[in-house]
């Protein structure tokens, strides 16, 4: 198994097979349910991801979820534009999500090393956590970033499953997805080429040079683009925003702190933090 795992084509074929299975069991759970779509929708969400769990176990390893992120929405959006057709509102919505999902898997596929190398957070709450980590590793690893998915993805399925007409206010959710879209390129291909000096320093230079999160900016912006753009012709779903919400919470208390700790380590980095917003990649006026 520990050979398999290591070869990192084998692996990249794994994976393929792991979420085309789980994407042909969510979709037959969903087609074969009664319910309102958007419980249908969470339940065959759910189904996958404990199918992509069973495998992560099966492995020992637990980045298998990863690319769950960014496949599931894509895989959602084109599944209903399949089943409801594309009306003007929804192809805006379908184009930003493609573009997002397919830009964010690439990223994955390209710092993808094989079934043997595993996210440094899951190891760390594996060691420090051994007697929990079943626990963690389905509730926190697995379950509640794809409960964070399927509430960003609520109003992509209200748009396509509401009647609606075109409002051209829509393009403005999707300037705000598509720059997000585009924040997130630029800061990875940056990332990539000075992670490829091997210095192990503190990046500094683009957009980290004022932001220390651009990346995670772009996630932010794109969901409240998607739900902007839904609130354009479905007002009376206001309250959808709860998925961009939680997304951005994530961040700001989860995923930011966890790196900053972890960046910390390096020399530098208080002076580092002082000079560089979290977000925002604009300079920023020190004292």
């Amino acid at each position: 198994m520990d050979k398999i795992k290591e070869n990192r084509l084998i692996s990249f074929i794994i994976i393929f097979f792991i979420y085309a299975f789980a994407i042909a069991i969510g979709i037959v759970i969903y087609n074969a349910l009664e319910f309102n779509f958007w419980i249908n929708l969470l339940i065959a969400d759910s189904v996958s991801t404990v199918t992509i769990f069973a495998f992560s176990l099966l492995f020992d390893n637990s980045s298998v979820y990863d690319p769950y992120w960014s496949v599931a929405p894509v895989v959602v959006v084109i599944a209903y534009a399949v089943k409801f057709g594309i009306n003007l509102n929804a192809l805006f919505i379908m184009i930003a999500v493609i573009l997002w999902g397919s830009r964010l898997t690439i990223n994955w596929a390209y710092t993808f090393k094989n079934l043997k190398h595993e996210d440094w957070r899951y190891r760390m709450y594996k060691e420090k956590f051994p007697r929990i980590y079943p626990i963690i590793n389905f509730f926190g690893i697995h379950y509640f970033p794809t409960i964070v998915v399927y509430l960003c993805m609520l109003p992509i399925a209200f748009a396509f499953n509401k009647e609606n007409t075109f409002n051209p206010l829509v393009i403005i959710g999707f300037v705000i997805s598509i720059s997000a879209f585009l924040l997130q390129m630029i800061s990875d291909i940056e990332m990539h080429k000075f992670r490829a000096k091997k210095t192990h320093t503190l990046i500094n230079v683009g957009l980290w040079k004022y932001s220390r999160h651009p990346n995670y900016l772009g996630e932010i912006l794109m969901w409240w683009g998607i739900y902007f753009m839904m609130l354009t012709v479905l007002p009376s779903y206001w309250f959808l925003f709860i998925g961009a919400l939680v997304n951005n919470l994530m961040f700001l208390f989860i995923s930011i702190p966890m790196a900053d700790k972890r960046q910390s380590q390096k020399e530098g980095f208080d002076l580092y933090k002082k000079k560089t917003h979290m977000l925002l990649p604009i300079p920023k006026k020190t004292s």
